[in-house]
């Protein structure tokens, strides 16, 4: 069964930074078990976006424009675990951040959800 947990949110000044981490089990993230994983994140009243993605096959990173430069996605084999950097935090960088995981056959999957608060 595959869980992803999310952790290492929390309130953060602008212009600061936070490690967000997800911690996936159930399955090994190679380009013969998954597709891809992802962050998205929800701020209140909008629609889940996508903030940074990597392929199994290649590492392909993807990024949101609005991110660019400032968060950087990234992963831990070993560890099973995959992770974002975020510098320069902005006031609407505000939402909930969400781990995904898409598996070779297209199944989807969801983690919780973490907050990430960007106030000063």
């Amino acid at each position: 069964q595959v869980q992803l947990v999310e952790s290492g949110g929390g309130l953060v000044q602008p212009g600061g930074s936070l490690r967000l981490s997800c911690a996936a089990s159930g399955f090994t993230f190679s380009r013969y078990t998954m597709n891809s994983m992802s962050w998205y994140r929800q701020a209140p009243g909008k629609e889940r976006e996508l903030v940074a993605s990597i392929s199994s096959a290649g590492g392909r990173l993807n990024y949101a424009d609005s991110v660019k430069g400032r968060f950087t996605i990234s992963r831990d084999n070993a560890e099973n675990t995959m992770y974002l950097q975020m510098n320069s935090l902005k006031p609407e960088d505000t939402a909930v951040y969400y781990c995904n995981a898409v598996d070779i056959g297209g199944g989807t999957y969801w983690g919780k959800g973490t907050q990430v608060s960007v106030s000063s």
